[in-house]
């Protein structure tokens, strides 16, 4: 009997060792949180980001500049000849209040021009957040980190669009 409480006295100090363990461990947690993160830029001051928005991937580059975009080699304005196109992409600028403090070189593929603003806009997002990380709380608070996950539905069989059915007539 006295071996059995000899033993389990042995266990219980096992689990007091643990213990202080397991609480330097969740003090350690907070100050790794407290780390600035560092920024990502390359060696010619330019940060990189992927973008995607339906079908469109956009890969951005972004630099300290005049405000200068230009897309698949041609001037915003140019290439996104819609009000609303050159809006959406220039959102992450005005959130933010970098306005014309960024150059932007962004080549874009695949899907049409809403999906390509938006990817675009996607990309901005993501490389403010490379070069400048104290950015990404405003702009993850306005989802412009987040990537749309929304995209075309499928057509089913007997159907002539994804949801539109056949004509039906009673009579």
């Amino acid at each position: 009997m006295a071996e059995e409480t000899v033993k389990d006295l042995k266990d219980l100090g096992a689990a007091t060792d643990v213990a202080p363990k397991a609480e330097e461990a969740k003090a350690d947690a907070p100050a790794a949180k407290a780390e600035k993160k560092e920024p990502k830029i390359d060696k010619l001051g330019r940060a990189y980001a992927t973008g995607r928005r339906k079908e469109s991937v956009a890969r951005v580059w972004l630099k300290k500049g005049k405000g200068q975009v230009i897309v698949n080699g041609k001037p915003q304005d140019q290439y996104f000849c819609r009000q609303t196109h050159l809006l959406v992409m220039n959102q992450p600028f005005l959130i933010v209040d970098r306005v014309n403090a960024f150059d932007v070189i962004a080549t874009v593929k695949g899907g049409g021009m809403s999906g390509q603003a938006g990817a675009v806009r996607h990309g901005i997002s993501r490389a403010l957040e490379n070069i400048e990380p104290e950015l990404r709380p405003s702009l993850k608070k306005a989802g412009m980190l987040t990537r749309d996950a929304r995209v075309v539905e499928r057509k089913k069989i007997g159907k002539h669009k994804a949801r539109r059915s056949k004509q039906w007539a009673k009579r």
